[in-house]
């Protein structure tokens, strides 16, 4: 594997091939009997039956040993796919999805996918980490058991990057996060709102790339997802989470879940070396969640410029008169 960087674009493209992993096995890899027999990197609760695990992926994109090695093809860069890339295992049972979870689950998490962020970027190296959950076949998920994936990378992805230099503008120019400002006005207006719980919102962007897009947001700043404000109540957005996906999963099959945090500050070579002493002030974490709701849908990911027919107000209308609990 070998990292590529486009010139025009400034995006990183992992090349190579995977290990070749045979005929696809009839039992899921994730059971609890075999991942007894695997190493684990984190264990909830540390004794007695586990109800949640991380393990490091067992054909990783990226791996955890050497140095960067970046060297230069002429006008081109190139390096070694360094980083870390982790499997969160959310539930011991094969046949229960995220949307079935309780809060308290849920809840459980939200924990360690903050915890696996904090604990990644203790390492230097690494310039961002990465959460993001693939459910169902349309949106490439790799087991049927309920999981999500943690990367460590050397590079920012380009969505990140986008998303901190605009933030950085805003702020350059009025003083306020942008983030803060998109809450406030969407509280205002109420109409591409979806469901709140306490301080945490969920809404439809104004933009939407893809029918039924669904952002989940913190009314209060805070631009580290790993580090919640002093009395932050995180089983709200684990109430608010649960039944975001159960009215989803009414509209669409598959979904592509992501954590956008602030990028690892210890890293200060390159592209971060001029990362913002403002980022704490300009930036905000938040959750999107991207439903496939056609086949068509699944290549929004390479996309520059989206089509979507399902106006944000409409879906956020639909998804709203939608029973949760139902």
């Amino acid at each position: 594997m070998e990292l590529r960087k486009d010139p025009i674009t400034q995006s990183w493209v992992i090349l190579g091939q995977r290990e070749a992993r045979g005929d696809v096995p009839e039992e899921c890899p994730l059971e609890p009997a075999k991942i007894e027999k695997l190493r684990s990197i984190l264990t909830w609760p540390a004794e007695g039956a586990w109800q949640l695990r991380v393990l490091p992926h067992p054909d990783p994109l990226y791996h955890v040993e050497g140095e960067p090695g970046r060297v230069a093809e002429g006008m081109y860069d190139k390096m070694v796919a360094l980083g870390a890339h982790e499997v969160i295992v959310e539930t011991p049972l094969h046949d229960k999805r995220m949307s079935q979870f309780s809060d308290e689950e849920i809840e459980r998490v939200l924990w360690v996918w903050g915890a696996r962020i904090a604990d990644l970027k203790k390492d230097a190296r690494f310039k961002y980490v990465s959460v993001f959950k693939n459910q169902g076949r349309l949106a490439g998920e790799e087991w049927p058991h309920a999981h999500s994936q943690v990367t460590a990378t050397i590079f920012v992805p380009r969505r990140i990057k986008y998303e901190l230099s605009s933030a950085h503008e805003w702020f350059k120019d009025k003083e306020r996060c942008i983030f803060c400002d998109m809450v406030r006005q969407e509280e205002k207006q109420g109409k591409r709102i979806v469901d709140v719980q306490g301080e945490y919102y969920a809404l439809c962007p104004y933009a939407s790339r893809v029918p039924y897009e669904v952002w989940l947001m913190h009314r209060q700043h805070n631009h580290l997802f790993e580090q919640p404000r002093p009395g932050s109540n995180r089983r709200q957005l684990a109430a608010l989470l649960g039944r975001v996906l159960r009215r989803l999963e009414k509209m669409a099959p598959a979904f592509h879940l992501v954590v956008h945090t602030s990028p690892n500050t210890r890293n200060k070579k390159g592209e971060l070396s001029g990362y913002w002493k403002t980022l704490s002030d300009d930036y905000h974490w938040h959750v999107e969640i991207l439903p496939i709701v056609e086949k068509t849908s699944k290549s929004y990911s390479i996309k520059e410029v989206y089509f979507n027919a399902e106006m944000p107000e409409q879906a956020a209308t639909n998804l709203r008169a939608l029973d949760p609990n139902s």
